[in-house]
């Protein structure tokens, strides 16, 4: 269990931000904030939020609870090797897909992650050796509409392969969701169901991220073993304890006007190196923080040398995952199983400090309701692409080249070219606010759409995030409703070459998904953001159409 010398090890190596947490590390000593953490007193939060901690603080013992799963999972793995089958599809979003791909990274295992309705990237899954696959569906609700889409799409799969679909579908749920009665009605291979004391984004040291790892092949149990080793200093109420000195250097750093997070991993190509751990880190941060106009925007960025790291301003902490390099203030070491438990007891004691519950998420329904709104009427999307029936209320400004604009530009008047568009709805970005960049793309085929954010941040006075939609609605779209409210919203959407239907469902994964970017970009623009979507009739020339325009400006 001891691997590392030290478990965790929190540098705050900016002296002026070390010296501004002495006194909240000093509070939290005092108030014992730690230790009730870990004996789950649900009375940390305040009144307001003491129902809902009581029933979502299971995860300050998952290093323990979780051992069971350990011989369960590595039984099934062997019982699936020996059927010839060893590809692992994990149908999951949020909490549920961010951590096992996390694990799976770290560990070096092939695990094929679905967190998108792009049909595309769906059909590319299915393109695998089914004979050689099994999905494991993921979804804490057991009614997460990607989800069971995915479902629904390789039950017919399998049919059509002669495969019989239940004996291939592995349901990770908590137990009595609508999953856990499907799994049982319709005789899938294993139901895995989870403690439902414990919130999604919390749930890395669950069944929802040791299901899918320690099937694909992931040392699941040395990953408990490394939380384990770090949760007595985690529970300490001692100014040592690494979970304090977190907290208090990112809430001490809000008080003073730092209210992003900026992440890298500092140590990427190295032994140990936790890869893509900032992505799972910007669901619990944003989530657990982004809420009644306050909270911690995480923004990932490439390395150390992207310039929002090296020159954040003083609206940003940057923090390094991995070893303290030059320009961070804040570093975080320790193996994978270690810093998943750092950052929870890290998040949830954040959440004391700024005075917001860290276990609820107001604000994530609206966009999911606006999108069912629009798939109910019909209104998602339209089979000729210049249709401005395609984004509702927000109609077709500019169609030209590969790209067409829909929304308000940020003025009355609407430029005539792509490049004025950019220009007039890039001036609507504040200064110490942020830009959100949202692809609604292909994640694989589509990944030179990420490079948008390191271009659009050279030219904008704000910090600039990126994310995959619709994955991003379970992670930083709470944040984007009910934290700070300084965003614009760039919204990049693209004609599928092929889509798939939804079987028993009356919309395409295509509809599903131009109706979550619509459904979002709707609820964005209701609350007052500048919101502007790029529609891509042929995905890889708008893409370099747009990146060009971006350069020249």
């Amino acid at each position: 269990m001891g691997e590392v010398s030290e478990i965790n090890a929190v540098t705050i190596a900016s002296t002026g931000l070390d010296a501004a947490a002495q006194p909240l590390i000093a509070e939290l000593v005092t108030d014992r904030v730690a230790s009730r953490l870990t004996a789950q007193d649900p009375g940390l939060w305040g009144e307001q939020a003491r129902d809902e901690a009581a029933i979502r603080l299971g995860w300050t013992a998952l290093h323990q609870s979780s051992r069971p799963l350990i011989g369960e999972i590595a039984t099934l793995r062997e019982q699936l090797l020996d059927e010839g089958i060893d590809r692992v599809v994990l149908a999951g979003m949020g909490g549920s897909s961010l951590a096992p791909e996390v694990i799976a990274k770290t560990e070096g295992v092939a695990l094929t992650v679905l967190d998108t309705t792009d049909p595309g990237q769906v059909a590319d899954a299915l393109a695998g050796e089914l004979a050689r696959t099994v999905l494991v569906v993921s979804s804490k609700s057991g009614g997460t509409v990607e989800t069971d889409s995915h479902r629904r799409v390789f039950v017919d799969a399998f049919a059509e392969e002669g495969i019989d679909p239940a004996s291939r579908i592995i349901v990770v749920t908590d137990p009595g969701t609508p999953l856990a009665e499907l799994a049982e009605r319709e005789g899938y291979r294993r139901a895995f169901l989870a403690d439902p004391h414990v919130g999604g984004r919390y749930s890395a040291l669950s069944a929802f991220g040791l299901v899918p790892a320690g099937l694909a092949g992931a040392d699941i149990a040395r990953m408990l073993d490394q939380a384990a080793a770090a949760a007595e200093a985690l529970s300490a109420d001692s100014p040592d304890n690494p979970a304090h000195r977190l907290a208090a250097a990112l809430a001490a750093a809000h008080l003073e006007g730092a209210e992003k997070v900026v992440l890298t991993n500092s140590d990427l190509g190295g032994p140990g190196a936790l890869t893509g751990f900032g992505d799972w880190i910007e669901q619990l941060l944003a989530e657990s923080t982004g809420k009644q106009g306050t909270g911690l925007l995480p923004v990932v960025v490439e390395s150390i040398d992207a310039p929002a790291f090296q020159m954040p301003g003083s609206d940003a902490t940057p923090v390094a995952i991995g070893p303290a390099r030059r320009g961070a203030a804040v570093a975080t070491e320790g193996p994978l199983g270690a810093q998943f438990l750092l950052w929870e007891y890290a998040t949830a004691i954040v959440g004391r400090l700024l005075g917001v519950n860290p276990f609820d998420q107001p604000d994530v329904e609206a966009a999911k309701q606006a999108a069912r709104a629009l798939l109910d009427s019909g209104d998602s999307g339209d089979a000729d692409a210049a249709s401005g029936a395609r984004a509702g209320e927000t109609p077709l400004l500019l169609a030209v080249g590969a790209v067409e604009v829909y929304g308000n530009a940020g003025t009355d008047a609407t430029p005539d070219d792509l490049d004025g568009v950019l220009r007039t709805f890039l001036a609507t970005v504040r200064h110490g606010g942020y830009l959100a960049v949202h692809a609604y793309l292909d994640r694989l085929d589509d990944a030179s759409a990420s490079l948008l954010r390191p271009e659009l941040a050279r030219r904008v006075p704000a910090h600039v995030t990126f994310g995959w939609g619709p994955r991003f609605l379970h992670s930083t779209g709470q944040y984007h409703k009910g934290g700070h409210p300084n965003g614009s919203f760039l919204q990049i959407t693209g004609q599928a070459e092929r889509d798939l239907a939804v079987p028993g469902m009356p919309y395409t994964l295509g509809e599903l998904q131009l109706a979550q970017a619509v459904g979002d970009g709707r609820v964005l623009t209701e609350r007052g953001f500048p919101v502007l979507r790029l529609h891509l009739t042929d995905r890889a020339a708008g893409l370099a159409q747009l990146i060009r325009a971006i350069e020249g400006l």
